[in-house]
C-alpha cells in the first residue's frame, strides 16, 4: 500500500506534534531530549559519545540495555553451554568456583550478536533456523521493552543523576519493531512523547561501504520475521542447498543488502511522520556539542 494511502487508513494527517516545534524551541530548551535512527555505521554511537564525553548528556544505548537487562541470561547461559561441554570447565562450573558472563559495552556488543548468532551448517557455528528464529524473536521483544525505558531513563537520567539533555542511540533495527504509518503504533507513541526522532539519512555510497564493511565482517543482525522467513526459503531455492549445508556467513552476506533496501523505506517514514531527518555528511562533521545544538536546530528549519 502506497505511503498516503496507508496513512489515510490508519488515520495519519501529517507529522504528529513534537516535543520541539521550532529551532528557537530546541535552542531555548532546558532539557533536550533525542533519540537518533538509522543504519548502523552512519554516526549514531559516534554522536552519542561525544555528547557524553562534553558532560551533562545522558547517553542511553538501546542495544546495551538489550544484552545487559533483557538479554543477558540468555547470553551468559549460552556462554555455560559451551562451557559445560569441556569437563574441566564443568567441574568448575557445577562447584561454583567460576563465574561466567559478558563484558558488554557501549562500543562492544559483540556478546550479543554472538548470541543471536547465523543459520546453517554446525561444522561452520551456524545454528538450526528453529533456534536462529527462537532467538530473533527474543531480540524483538527485548528491543521493544528497552525502546519503550526510554522515558524512564530520561526521567532517571535528570532526578538521579542530575543529567540535564538525553540521547538515545537506537538500534539499526528499531524500524523492524514498529509501524511508522501508524499513529497509535504504541512503541513510536512513547518515543515521540519523550524525545526529538532524529533519523541519520544515509547515502547510496554509505550503503555501498556499508555493504562493502559488512561483506569483510558479515555480523549477526534483527530482522523482520516475515521478511528472514522469504530471504530463506528464497535463497535455500536459489543456492540448491539443505538448511545444513548453509554457510552462514553467504547467507547474512546475501541478505544485508536486501534488508538495507528493506529498512530504507521505513526509516523515511518515520522522519516523515514522527520526526525530522540530518544526513550523515552533516553528522560527520559534528565536533562539539554546539554543532550539535545547530545540526538539530536546521532539521528542525528544513522541516518547517
Amino acid at each position: 500500500m502506497p505511503l498516503g494511502a496507508r496513512q489515510a487508513a490508519n488515520g495519519f494527517s501529517g507529522t504528529l506534534a513534537m516535543i520541539y516545534r521550532t529551532a528557537d524551541e530546541w535552542r531555548a530548551a532546558a532539557h533536550k531530549r533525542v533519540l537518533v535512527f538509522g543504519m548502523s555505521g552512519l554516526g549514531k554511537t559516534h554522536i552519542a559519545n561525544l555528547l557524553r564525553a562534553g558532560g551533562n548528556w545522558f547517553h542511553y544505548s538501546i542495544d546495551y540495555r538489550i544484552g545487559t537487562r533483557y538479554m543477558g541470561e540468555h547470553i551468559a547461559d549460552n556462554f555455560k553451554r559451551e562451557a559445560m561441554k569441556v569437563p574441566l570447565l564443568r567441574e568448575l562450573l557445577m562447584s561454583d568456583s567460576v563465574h561466567i558472563t559478558s563484558n558488554i559495552t557501549f562500543n562492544n556488543l559483540a556478546p550479543l550478536s554472538t548470541y543471536l548468532g547465523k543459520p546453517g551448517d554446525p561444522a561452520k557455528g551456524g545454528l538450526p533456523f528453529a533456534e536462529y528464529m527462537k532467538r530473533q524473536d527474543q531480540h524483538r521483544t527485548a528491543e521493544i521493552a528497552a525502546l519503550l525505558d526510554t522515558a524512564h531513563f530520561i526521567d532517571r537520567a535528570h532526578t538521579l543523576y542530575g543529567y540535564d539533555h538525553f540521547i538515545c542511540d537506537s538500534g539499526g533495527s528499531i524500524c523492524e519493531v514498529v509501524d511508522p504509518g501508524d499513529r497509535a503504533d504504541p512503541v513510536l507513541t512513547s518515543l515521540s512523547d519523550a524525545a526529538l526522532m532524529v533519523w541519520i539519512k544515509g547515502s547510496e555510497a554509505h550503503t555501498d561501504e556499508l555493504i562493502r564493511r559488512f561483506d569483510r565482517a558479515p555480523k549477526p543482525m534483527y530482522y523482520q520475521p516475515d521478511f528472514l522467513n522469504s530471504a530463506w526459503v528464497e535463497y535455500l531455492k536459489a543456492k540448491d542447498l539443505t538448511e545444513n549445508r548453509v554457510d552462514p556467513d553467504a547467507f547474512v552476506r546475501w541478505t544485508y543488502s536486501r534488508a538495507l533496501a528493506h529498512r530504507q523505506p521505513l526509516y523515511e517514514t518515520m522522519a516523515e511522520n514522527w520526526g525530522v531527518t540530518v544526513t550523515a555528511e552533516e553528522v560527520a562533521r559534528v565536533r562539539s556539542k554546539g554543532d550539535f545544538d545547530n545540526l538539530i536546530a536546521g532539521a528542525l528549519e528544513a522541516r518547517g
